[in-house]
């Protein structure tokens, strides 16, 4: 088939599909990765779909990027800290001793405990922007905390793959790649600090031109680019060129540019996403699948509950936060690929579940923590009537 035609019949089966998910009141995310699942045996190639997906994130990211200028990001930075620690103590080291207590080997353990490691980024920050929820007090928070699973997460691939390819990991691999890290922080503040914040005016110039697109839509690619060139995520790097366009405080006209294309490609990620999601195996170790299940939606509720308080948000937002975050996306996926067999089946189901039980949940904070803490204030007035 030609792949003019089946990028045609994709996108019309996406919108299809989209449609009536709306009419089902069924989120688009959910829609659009099982109908990868669905498809996954009839599409042989999927390169260009990878491709187009990943281009989407990159954008998706991007114009995140390009909400947080360098001094509100470092201050976000400082306020996550707790919460981001507390997150790798938790997601990473407990689920890797829950699974080594109950059979796995060491190796086996790390890899579930990757894959539990890291929320969603792509289905968070859709989430955020969908429900109209950016602009609520945890929004902040959850941000902040992704992009220190973002900046984890690498160093937590390349330790995996090391492991899973036999070779060792030394301190000097390990210290190249925080270098490699740092490089990439470095140069997108510096840039951002020292050259795009003194462009303002050539962007008043040129920003209405059609070509203009090219520039900021190229920015984009290239510095996620780089970020892949230095075995780094694509995520982190376009994030970063997003933070140095923020330095021109021409937010809102940059983002018209590229939102439209971002809407395009980023139903293809989650296609794609589907796509990678394999039952041949069945469901293998059932017992275990529960409990880390379990234990993956409890923990990042526990670190959106304590984080989101050393944040500085109220108990009941921080609540909202937690019940926010149990989803797992893209990162699970590079670190579930690393698996073979019955350990890969795991991942994959594993990831369909906490995927879907995290859209449902992200919809449902709000309501559960407005009647969560309207049962304590009523219980607390109570007990201060009967005291009194």
């Amino acid at each position: 088939m030609p792949e003019l035609l089946s990028a045609g019949l994709i996108l019309l089966l996406l919108f299809f599909a989209g449609f009536v998910g709306s009419k089902a009141r069924i989120p688009e995310v959910v829609i659009f990765i099982i109908l990868g699942i669905v498809v996954s045996s009839i599409i042989a190639d999927t390169h260009l779909l990878h491709f187009a997906g990943e281009i989407g994130i990159v954008l998706l990211f991007f114009m995140l990027g390009m909400e947080f200028p360098i001094k509100q990001l470092m201050t976000i930075a400082k306020k996550v800290l707790r919460a981001g620690l507390l997150d790798v103590a938790l997601s990473l080291g407990v689920t890797t001793l829950l699974c080594t207590v109950m059979g796995l080997d060491l190796i086996a353990s790390l890899i579930v405990g990757g894959i539990v490691y890291a929320t969603s980024s792509s289905i968070t920050a859709k989430l955020l922007e969908s429900s109209k929820r950016m602009a609520n007090p945890e929004s902040e928070f959850l941000l902040g905390l992704l992009i220190f699973e973002d900046l984890v997460a690498p160093i937590l691939v390349a330790v995996l793959v090391g492991l899973t390819a036999g070779t060792a990991v030394t301190v000097g691999s390990m210290s190249l790649l925080v270098v490699k890290v740092v490089a990439l922080v470095a140069g997108a503040v510096l840039l951002g600090r020292f050259a795009f914040s003194k462009l303002g005016p050539f962007f008043d110039k040129y920003m209405n031109q059609d070509l203009f697109i090219l520039f900021i839509i190229g920015l984009a690619l290239a510095y996620g680019g780089l970020a892949l060139l230095l075995d780094l995520s694509e995520v982190l790097g376009a994030f970063l060129a997003g933070i140095m366009l923020a330095e021109v405080r021409r937010t809102h006209e940059l983002e018209s540019m590229v939102v439209r294309s971002r809407d395009l490609l980023m139903p293809v990620f989650f296609l794609y996403f589907g796509t990678t999601i394999s039952f041949d195996e069945g469901i293998p170790m059932v017992g275990l699948l529960l409990v880390i299940l379990l234990w993956s939606i409890l923990s990042k509720i526990a670190i959106g509950y304590w984080g989101g308080q050393s944040y500085g948000l109220s108990r009941k937002v921080s609540l909202r936060a937690g019940l926010s975050l149990t989803q797992r996306g893209e990162f699970s996926i590079i670190i579930a690929s690393l698996a073979t067999g019955a350990l890969k089946a795991f991942g994959s189901i594993f990831i369909l579940s906490s995927a879907i039980i995290g859209i449902l949940l992200f919809q449902a904070a709000p309501a559960i923590a407005n009647r969560l803490f309207a049962r304590k204030k009523k219980a607390s007035a109570e007990q201060t009537t009967a005291e009194g």
